[in-house]
């Protein structure tokens, strides 16, 4: 059962540790990393939720994503996401910190209120797609897109695109 470190709403531990369920059912802070990978020729690597997913099943967003592990810092938890979602393995001095952002989603039919303090990374990397490792639970598909079709899914709010606006609009600006 996986444990998260419960934070205020400025990123400070709260000392309380609940698990993944009580998290989202509650609404409490809690900190998650997102991992860009982006390739030599521009592209953007995308992943394709899961239709198993409670939250945008069946949609694209960043590479890899997810919550951090109890005690885990940022770092840790993305070379872990990276690893478990696409069965990539990286080093910590291939990731680069850029900013982080705040986002408060609930799903009513679901009973989800998640609460997010997001730590996005990027990763300029040449990745075959055909030699990556898919956790089925997780991702369903990966792809690289153009930054055009990138941007063109951003600013036309593409419903098979997850809603990470902020994120998102601050990547086109640095990718750009």
């Amino acid at each position: 059962m996986e444990k998260i470190d419960v934070l205020d709403e400025n990123g400070n531990q709260t000392g309380e540790v609940v698990t993944r369920e009580e998290v989202h059912r509650l609404g409490l802070w809690h900190k998650c990393v997102h991992i860009w990978i982006i390739n030599g020729k521009g592209e953007v690597l995308l992943q394709k939720r899961s239709a198993q997913k409670i939250m945008s099943p069946n949609k694209w967003t960043t590479a890899t994503s997810g919550h951090l592990s109890a005690g885990d810092s940022n770092v840790q938890g993305a070379i872990r996401e990276l690893s478990e979602e696409i069965g990539l393995q990286v080093n910590e001095n291939e990731l680069k910190y850029l900013f982080s952002v705040k986002e408060n989603t609930i799903n009513e039919e679901k009973h989800v209120i998640d609460k997010e303090l997001i730590d996005v990374f990027l990763m300029r990397k040449e990745v075959d797609i055909k030699n990556l490792k898919l956790q089925e639970e997780e991702v369903s598909d990966v792809k690289w897109f153009s930054y055009e079709e990138f941007k063109k899914m951003v600013l036309e709010d593409d419903e098979n695109l997850v809603a990470h606006r902020e994120m998102q609009v601050k990547m086109l600006e640095i990718l750009e």
